[in-house]
């Protein structure tokens, strides 16, 4: 059993293993892995990490795999994730007695370990539950479950007839050098789909008479099929550039100079990283109402939000001529990664006590 002493937690926190901690480009979950585990350890936490061998991190890293399953199935030494997954569980399970709370980040299907393990063990819903998810919530209730935003949720606690506590995401806000002058374009960032919608982004620069910059890439078939046939077609290298995947110090860039983000995604976006991103460049967001936006943007303050993408054109002024220092300093308050440490150490504490 746990034996929690003092001020002072033995954690252990459960990666995905699906790319390295910190992550060079995509990885949004192993990004805020990354923050907690150092937040924690800087406070004097004792935080051990099970993930992949070529993680870098402060905490201690117990390695389940001696690389990332990514590369491991790039490579063709791995082809299904279930097996990696079910050894972190178990690793973890078998060291429960060694820590005070367990913080799982892998998915919901992981939850019935969880709930026959003695020390308290948390759940980071890291996307929106869908049936089999809501299932393993409803009957495993002792494995506790934290949402990254009301909206991410708000479905499955209405059917379940249960409240999830949420911790938003954060980021390093002194990693992200700001500007407060005027931006020289429109941005987007994310994936090349549909859902995210690099389309519409496009047209509305078109009817906003602005340039754009894009980043990022396709990740499967259909997104790279969909990228060829209909946003592709508009790039010209001049009012309509595309930049392709960037890491960490070419999204400043882009995000520094941007007169605002453009975020018009057409689905339910559990939280949308890229949003506080911007903010900490000093970029406003523009955003399509859905999933956790209007959690995200504070209306006049760090963007503007509308129904529909079409919705969204109209408001690209007034977005970009919001106090950009004003924009930083107040998503700052809200979404540093020192108050997502602070917010997941009361979870924490929360567990243990009862």
């Amino acid at each position: 059993m746990p034996t929690f002493a003092g001020n002072k937690l033995r954690v252990a926190q459960i990666a995905p293993l699906w790319t390295p901690i910190p992550p060079s480009t995509y990885g949004g979950i192993e990004l805020l892995l990354a923050l907690l585990c150092d937040g924690l350890t800087a406070r004097g936490h004792d935080v051990t990490l099970f993930a992949s061998g070529d993680c870098r991190t402060s905490a201690k890293l117990r390695a389940i795999i001696p690389i990332n399953l990514s590369d491991l199935m790039a490579r063709g030494e791995a082809l299904m994730h279930e097996y990696y997954m079910n050894a972190a569980m178990a690793a973890a399970i078998s060291a429960q007695d060694e820590f005070d709370i367990v913080h799982c980040h892998l998915p919901p299907a992981w939850l019935p370990f969880a709930a026959a393990m003695c020390t308290p063990c948390t759940f980071t819903l890291h996307t929106s539950p869908h049936t089999d998810d809501e299932w393993a919530l409803k009957n495993f209730p002792r494995a506790s479950a934290v949402a990254i935003s009301r909206a991410q949720v708000a479905a499955a606690s209405a059917r379940l007839g249960r409240e999830f506590p949420v911790v938003y995401n954060g980021v390093e806000f002194p990693r992200y050098g700001a500007s407060f002058a005027p931006g020289k374009y429109l941005a987007f960032l994310g994936r090349m789909s549909r859902e995210k919608n690099p389309l519409d982004a496009i047209r509305i620069a078109k009817a906003a008479d602005m340039p754009i910059v894009l980043a990022g890439r396709p990740q499967n078939a259909a997104e790279e099929q969909y990228f060829r046939d209909e946003v592709q077609p508009h790039i010209d290298g001049e009012r309509i550039k595309w930049i392709g995947l960037v890491n960490h110090e070419q999204k400043v860039a882009l995000l520094r100079d941007a007169a605002a983000l453009i975020f018009p995604i057409q689905w339910d976006e559990p939280f949308g990283l890229v949003m506080i991103e911007a903010m900490a460049c000093g970029a406003p967001v523009l955003a399509v109402r859905r999933g956790s936006v209007a959690e995200v943007v504070d209306e006049g303050i760090t963007g503007f939000t509308a129904a529909t993408p079409a919705d969204l054109a109209p408001l690209v002024a007034k977005t970009c001529a919001l106090d950009r220092r004003k924009v930083r300093d107040h998503a700052a308050a809200r979404f540093s990664h020192t108050k997502m440490v602070d917010d997941y150490l009361a979870h924490y504490r929360s567990l243990i006590a009862h």
